[in-house]
């Protein structure tokens, strides 16, 4: 019967504890977050990010358009910090099955007559 009583005894302490922090949590006043002052860098007098956007802007247009393959070389060439003397001349001929590797020959069995 004790441990009833001193169960019981607890749970209500744990209650009466959980309700007063609860009443002192809403009592206090919320407090308000800093506003965040986002700055971007950029770079005075580099058309590239304009040219980037402008690209971004005409969507699939900007894919045979050689300005834009030029500025995103040229981001490719800046973010992979590659030296431009480095680069080859002329880019390789594009594949026509580009990822995919060329299938094997045909397995051929062997002639009966040989036998």
């Amino acid at each position: 019967m004790d441990n009833k009583l001193f169960a019981r005894v607890g749970a209500g302490a744990f209650v009466a504890v959980a309700l007063t922090m609860t009443v002192l949590q809403l009592r206090e006043e919320p407090r308000v977050p800093p506003t965040e002052i986002i700055t971007v860098w950029e770079p005075d007098g580099d058309p590239l990010p304009a040219q980037l956007r402008a690209c971004s802007a005409m969507g699939e247009l900007a894919i045979s358009s050689p300005d834009c393959r030029a500025a995103w070389a040229e981001k490719r060439r800046r973010f992979l910090g590659v030296e431009p003397d480095s680069q080859p001349s002329e880019p390789a001929a594009p594949h026509e099955n580009r990822g995919v590797p060329p299938a094997p020959a045909p397995i051929t069995p062997p002639s009966e007559e040989g036998q």
